[in-house]
This record gives structure tokens, sequence and C-alpha cells, in this order.
């Protein structure tokens, strides 16, 4: 796998079996972050015949250079994190469809049906949706095309390339902030811009970078364009109070705006939010029988490590109950 220029492997979740499309599952499971892992387990544990389908292993977590709220665990880095996961996972013989982009998934009244991006088609007696969340683009002149060229949205990846360069950071949560503290420590001026006044980050990620001098702070300002021809040279942004507009000198742009529900594949077929998020019950039940949520895809508040794994063991145990009260195992 390569991650912003690093490569390094994922281990494979099987014992060199993967998904099989003539087999009916008790239970496919769909991503591969904590949510997936942990309800992957799960179902292991209860000898259901489950099966993983994922584009790539770890999730957001993977792309998180520390944890310091996952319990047990101080500090841990976001990979090291994410390996401990796969440890615990590979003790369980669970085919894995790695690669695989899941783009619909259909109920067939007695079972249902996962097609994915590559044309596979594989079948299973109930359903676990722990597809999470991706970027949030800004949508704005520029941001696509020089994606790689300056633009990014992981600086746990991308930081490197920008040691004694100047750089943007949009946004004002938590995740923005973290990308700011990654990026002081390589970058030689970093300038957060955010929408909205004042800040959302929490109180200890604000003390932590306040304390440097080479961090500016722009509230309510607005990021009207990404500028540059082979690589970003500058930032336009605008004044949200005065309406004025100028442009940052900039090597790059790191954009940390949030994060979109990767729901696309069940639109349709279970209710979700006005946002995408897929609408669950307290046993991760959706409004279709036999199909489960878990994780950051799902209207859970808090979108955190530990309850994404949380929520993943909930929704195994709760296909679990499914299938036994159904005497489908």
């Amino acid at each position: 796998m390569e991650l912003g220029g690093f490569s390094f492997d994922l281990p494979s979740l099987s014992k060199g079996r993967g998904v099989d499309p003539s087999e009916l599952y008790d239970l496919l499971i769909l991503g591969g972050g904590p949510a997936a892992m942990s309800a992957a387990v799960y179902a292991a544990r209860k000898m259901l015949k489950v099966a993983i389908l994922t584009k790539e292993l770890g999730g957001q977590v993977a792309y998180t250079s520390e944890v310091e709220n996952y319990l047990g665990f101080q500090s841990i880095d976001g990979k090291e994190l994410v390996g401990r996961f796969k440890e615990h996972v590979l003790q369980f013989d669970i085919p894995v469809g790695r690669k695989e982009v899941v783009t619909n998934v259909t109920d067939e009244e007695t079972s249902f049906e996962v097609t994915t991006e590559s044309g596979g088609a594989f079948r299973s007696r109930t359903v676990i949706v722990a597809t999470g969340k991706r970027d949030r683009p800004l949508n704005v002149p520029g941001e696509r095309e020089l994606i790689g060229k300056g633009v990014a949205y992981c600086a746990t990846c991308d930081a490197p390339f920008f040691k004694d360069k100047n750089v943007v950071v949009a946004g004002g949560g938590n995740s923005a902030f973290t990308a700011v503290l990654d990026l002081l420590k390589l970058a030689s001026h970093v300038t957060a811009v955010n929408f909205a006044p004042g800040w959302q980050a929490d109180e200890v990620l604000q003390v932590a970078t306040r304390k440097s001098e080479k961090l500016e702070l722009l509230d309510s300002h607005q990021i009207t364009r990404i500028e540059g021809e082979q690589r970003v040279t500058a930032v336009k942004v605008k004044d949200r109070v005065s309406e004025k507009e100028r442009s940052l000198p900039a090597d790059g742009i790191f954009i940390e705006i949030g994060l979109l529900p990767n729901s696309d594949p069940v639109r349709g077929l279970v209710k979700t939010t006005p946002a995408g998020e897929v609408q669950v019950d307290c046993l991760c039940r959706t409004s279709v029988p036999g199909l489960f949520g878990a994780g950051d895809v799902t209207t859970v508040p808090e979108k955190q490590i530990i309850i994404s794994a949380g929520e993943g063991a909930k929704a195994a145990l709760s296909a679990y109950s499914y299938l036994t009260q159904r005497g489908l195992i």
C-alpha cells in the first residue's frame, strides 16, 4: 500500500483465502476500519461464516499520527494501533476481499447481494455496513487540478514533503489542529484558515499549537481558490467580515474540514439522514431487517475509535441474534 509517497505492507487477514462468490455467507462485513475489524472478531468467535470486503484495511486510524484516548494506551501511533487490531483478527481464518470497492447492496429477500467495482458479486444472509467516511473536499477552483501537487488531505502521510515550506491548513476542528501540530514540526510557517468564527478544536490541541510562533490563525475566512500551475503557489482567501480578498503565498494546503459518510452503496435501500449517515437504532439495526450499520458511516454520535470498535462488536452480536432467532444457523 502506498500513502503519500511512503510504502508499507498491510498483512492479510486470511490465510490465503479470498471471498468466494459462490458461497452464501452468514455475514459480510463491508469496510476495513475499527468497526469492521471488531465486528469480524466477534463474528468469528460466534462461529459465523463471515467475510470482509474492503478497499484497504485500517480506515482513518491508519492516517492518524498519534492516538491518546484509546483505553489501554496513553499514547500510540495510529498505524501501530491498527497493527494491533490486525494481529487480533489474524487469529481467525477470515476471508478478505482486498481492494474491493463496494458499489451496491441489494435485498434479495432471503439474502443480500453485494456487488463491487471489480465486477464481483457476493451473497450473505446478513450484512454490516462499516464503510466509514472519506475526506470532505473544499470544492474550490484549483483543488482537484492540484491534488498531489500541493493539495493534500492527510498530514500524517504528506507532512514530510513540506519541510521548511509555507503551508495552509483549512479547518478549525480537531483534525485541522492535529494536522497543524504535525506540520509545525516541519514547516517554516503554518496558516490555519477557518470558515466559522472562533475555533472548534479541543482546548488541549489549541493550547499546544498556540505556543508556536510559526502559526497564524485566520477565522471567519473563506478559501475561494487554490492557485498554481504545476504546483500550489498561493491560496486565495476572503475575510467574511470585511469582504476583502487576498492571496496567501503557500507551497501547499491540507484540507481538514470534516468527512463524508461512505453510504452510497446502501442509499435508496436503507434510511439515511440528509447528510448521508445510515440511520441505526441502539442494536445497530437499519431500516432493513438483516442489514446492520456500525462506526462513522452511521448516525451514532461522537466519531471516536473506541466507539466505532464497540459499535462493530454490537453489530456482529446483533447479526448473530438475527440469524439464530430465524433458525438460519
